[in-house]
């Protein structure tokens, strides 16, 4: 039997908020993988011109911008974020010229364009590492060299230290023709670059300086806490680190969580560099003038870290330092207290004058739907899109798309690749990357070719986005309504006041002074519960649905009793005080 949870009370402003008027500011940001969202050329993988074909959608959707997983020159051994040039467009997907027309699209259409930015290591194939390889003098410190050491025993050269990579096995590689180690804390055919080297520095920033030109509205920045390494010791050695010594959570030497990366990842000098990145774009808008252009930082680090990147009170860092705190620390699981906490957690530690943001799916986890369960898709989303700040959508999540079973013969990934046909899917992010469901048409609409580059989900025929947009009631109607509603002023600039009334149920309001109150009640268990909302909040006798999960008994336009509100299983639901 559950304990009763403590009721959390929670009554904070919205950062931020006394002018949202800039165009990001509260936005709604939807990340398109490209290689899964349209095929517009027939050859069963994504491209650009199949996202400008569909970028009236996300408007009609309502969404602000859209970041765009890498579509820079690559061999795809990590699919797109194994770059082997960052000033040009990778061939399957397109031109330079494709590219412009995407961008002159969404101008025309209103919606921004965000790149993915990979700083941290290159493709083995970028001319950069062949020179260094070659030992170039300009090139030559591009990456992270190392003689190794010999073991005293077998009189055998062996890696300079024990780090290990992401995905799997050393984080070492002998290069043959350099007679060296170089450093990839991903696949072997990503080398880490060298941010002690100023040179690589000022490439990287030159590489933020040409998309802005090109007309991006900003980036989001990978993998950020891997870009310093610890500097090599007076012996030119670089330490071992220390074990994790769990033998029950990750007993396999050849895993990334066997050693505890204090040498390798979260260095001071990268929130460093993410306060120079900032400081480039803010120069760009400076000189260029235009629209606000956003950072948007990926780091599954510390929430102190996760602070640290909206910048230090002196300097400024990323707009958006994506919440990874809320979307490590909730799943299927979680009573509503510990909903309340992470939320309560992140708006109480916000600097002055930034913005919360919510995520809880992308292309590295398994999807919303299938973490959190099919029934909570509605209620997921309702959360996402009525909390103060930014949300992030991965595409797909409108539609409540699920995981895909992929088999190991069909897997892709490279962790999954270099794990074996009992463990692979558990480390695979294939699941969650399979191709959009358009229509219920041949291969789900994505494509006209008689195969896709990763299997279609078999539930595409009846659930598709124009199926849903075609239903009076559907997931995409309820986002639909959720990014309308998510527009008005006490969403954008009011207060949350918020609530776990027991381990099953959130309840909270948003409202700016001389707005209407609006009160979100979502409902975690599987066991109808009857609220008395007036003991929380005044919405009087009588409250309007304005819009609820599909699995509702309630729909859209329902006026009920507020003290006697039957919140339905698995139900969020979006009320409004009736004057």
């Amino acid at each position: 039997m559950r304990t009763q949870s403590v009721v959390v009370f929670l009554v904070l402003a919205a950062v931020g908020l006394a002018r949202a008027t800039e165009w990001w500011e509260s936005g709604n940001y939807y990340q398109i993988y490209p290689r899964s969202f349209r095929d517009s050329d027939g050859d069963g993988i994504g491209d650009l011109n199949g996202v400008t074909e569909k970028l009236q959608y996300l408007k009609d959707i309502g969404f602000t911008g859209t970041w765009l997983s890498p579509i820079f020159k690559s061999p795809m051994v990590d699919f797109g974020y194994d770059i082997s040039d960052f000033y040009q467009i990778h061939p399957e997907y397109g031109t330079m010229e494709d590219f412009e027309r995407l961008i002159a699209k969404a101008k025309e259409v209103g919606i921004r364009i965000i790149l993915d930015f990979v700083p941290n290591h290159s493709s083995d194939e970028n001319e950069w590492f062949k020179k260094s390889v070659d030992s170039d003098p300009q090139y030559k410190d591009y990456y992270i060299w190392h003689d190794g050491k010999i073991n005293e025993e077998t009189g055998e050269r062996e890696p300079p230290s024990n780090w290990g990579s992401e995905f799997r096995y050393s984080a070492w590689e002998w290069n043959d023709v350099r007679q060296q180690y170089y450093l990839h804390q991903f696949a072997v055919q990503q080398p880490d670059l060298n941010y002690r080297n100023p040179v690589v520095v000022e490439e990287m920033k030159n590489i933020i300086r040409f998309w802005l030109a090109k007309g991006v509205s900003g980036f989001r920045i990978d993998a950020v806490p891997y870009l310093f390494e610890v500097d090599l010791d007076r012996y030119n050695q670089y330490p071992d680190e220390p074990l994790t010594n769990d033998a029950e959570a990750c007993p396999d030497p050849d895993d990334h969580c066997y050693t505890q990366h204090i040498y390798t990842q979260n260095l001071p000098e990268t929130i460093d560099m993410v306060y120079q990145w900032r400081e480039v774009v803010d120069t760009f808008q400076a000189e260029h003038g235009g629209d606000k252009r956003l950072l948007l930082t990926e780091a599954y680090t510390s929430f102190e870290n996760m602070m640290l990147y909206y910048g230090n009170g002196e300097r400024n860092g990323s707009h958006i330092p994506f919440n990874f705190d809320f979307l490590s620390n909730v799943n299927n699981a979680s009573t509503a207290g510990t909903y309340v906490t992470h939320i309560k957690k992140w708006m109480d530690a916000m600097p002055e004058g930034v913005y919360a943001n919510w995520v809880l799916g992308n292309h590295d986890n398994k999807r919303v739907a299938s973490r959190f369960g099919v029934q909570r898709t509605d209620l997921i989303n309702i959360l996402l899109q009525t909390l103060p700040g930014h949300a992030i959508t991965y595409n797909g999540e409108e539609l409540g798309m699920t995981d895909v079973w992929i088999s190991w013969e069909d897997t892709v990934d490279p962790p999954a690749c270099n794990s074996d046909p009992e463990h692979y899917y558990d480390r695979s992010r294939d699941p969650a990357r399979t191709p959009y469901q358009w229509d219920a048409s041949s291969k789900a609409g994505f494509t006209s070719a008689d195969h896709t580059w990763l299997p279609v989900s078999d539930d595409y025929k009846t659930k598709n986005a124009l199926q849903q947009l075609r239903a009076p009631r559907s997931h995409l109607q309820i986002f639909k309504k959720l990014l309308r509603v998510r527009k008005e002023p006490s969403f954008r600039q009011g207060d949350l006041n918020i609530e776990a009334i027991d381990d099953d149920v959130i309840i909270y309001s948003r409202q700016k002074s001389d707005s209407d109150l609006y009160v979100i009640v979502l409902n975690l268990s599987g066991t109808a519960k009857t609220i008395d909302i007036t003991k929380y909040f005044k919405l009087g006798s009588q409250a309007e649905v304005i819009t609820t999960s599909l699995n509702s008994q309630h729909i859209d336009g329902d006026v009920v009793n507020p003290s006697a509100f039957v919140a339905n299983p698995y139900v969020g639901t979006v009320l409004v005080a009736v004057n």
